[in-house]
């Protein structure tokens, strides 16, 4: 595309080249008219000869030869760094013995994906997916959490005390080493793929019968914000695999859908949600017992749905993809 001060377009070449070649004019006449130097107006004249109308785009001005380009094997092994080990150019320059800046420029030039783009586990470009409706599809999925004694657990006080908070809290039980160990609760969540809005209960297992009374809660959150489930999604843990699971939402009229085996990153929305609970909401602050820490989830939950931005939303909350969602304003 011609600078912004070139005196010529391509229907301007033309017209040079014609008036040239084909009305004979003289160079020093036709570059005068066309506020050229001759020697601009001698080489659209040529190509004109050459190439006739065609000849007048431009061409690249990337040289025929760059001798100093990085060798291909050089290109390839830092292609293969980044899509392997995942390092960016400064780590992958300090491994080859090369520039940042020239690693950097062979990424650009092959036009390698941004590490954020790759996943984790396969190395592999991410395929992101979004559903158009709320309620198109509905992401499930348990997350485990250990329990916080009353006083504190280890994060907050240090292994001694901890132990020690952990032991005097009732529900305390010992393990076949004689250690004291106080359970864990199961985060059970529900995320719509398409608005991101979210569900989550603690529960104190993962059994079918758990699993299918949290659906029956989740189901009539969805219900009451003006939202139909058609699909719900999860991973192939046991209680989602089993009878009671697919006939519950057989009779509902949901369609079920499972990821594929060793595939986590297939249900990567429910997964992302699960790591920003931990870090905004279970591992936030040091909460001073277990009845702390649930009691906060309700606010937190609250906020991520109605007022927290989403960078995948535009940085709007989830409420905001939900029309029909009363409160969503509070």
């Amino acid at each position: 595309m011609p600078h912004a001060n070139a005196p010529l377009t391509e229907t301007g070449r033309l017209r040079l080249a014609r008036c040239v070649v084909d009305d004979g004019w003289p160079l020093r006449r036709a570059a005068e008219r066309f506020q050229v130097s001759p020697t601009t107006a001698a080489r659209w004249a040529q190509r004109y000869r050459e190439l006739g109308a065609a000849g007048m785009a431009d061409r690249s001005s990337r040289p025929h030869r760059s001798p100093r380009q990085t060798r291909p094997r050089q290109e390839r092994r830092v292609l293969h760094l980044r899509t392997k080990r995942r390092w960016g150019p400064a780590r992958i320059a300090g491994r080859l013995g090369m520039h940042a800046s020239t690693v950097r420029k062979v990424l650009v030039r092959h036009r390698a994906p941004r590490l954020a783009d790759l996943d984790r586990a396969t190395k592999q470009p991410i395929r992101r997916y979004e559903h158009p409706h709320p309620g198109d599809l509905i992401h499930v999925d348990i997350k485990k959490l250990g329990n916080i004694p009353d006083g504190g657990g280890w994060r907050i006080v240090g292994r001694a005390t901890g132990r020690r908070n952990r032991a005097a809290t009732p529900g305390t039980v010992r393990n076949a080493y004689g250690k004291p160990k106080l359970g864990y609760g199961y985060l059970h969540s529900a995320l719509d793929d398409h608005s991101r809005l979210a569900y989550t209960e603690i529960l104190p297992d993962e059994t079918r019968e758990t699993a299918v009374a949290f659906w029956h809660r989740a189901h009539a959150f969805f219900a009451a914000c003006g939202i139909t489930v058609k699909r719900v999604l999860t991973d192939n843990g046991s209680c989602y695999r089993s009878k009671l699971w697919r006939q519950t939402l057989a009779d509902a009229g949901i369609a079920v859908k499972k990821t594929r085996p060793y595939r986590p990153q297939t249900n990567g929305k429910i997964e992302r949600f699960h790591r920003t609970l931990t870090d905004e909401w279970a591992y936030a602050k040091p909460y001073p017992s277990e009845r702390a820490r649930r009691a906060a989830l309700p606010r937190y939950l609250h906020l991520y749905n109605h007022h927290r931005s989403h960078t995948a939303l535009g940085g709007r909350p989830p409420a905001s993809r939900v029309p029909n969602l009363c409160g969503q304003y509070n």
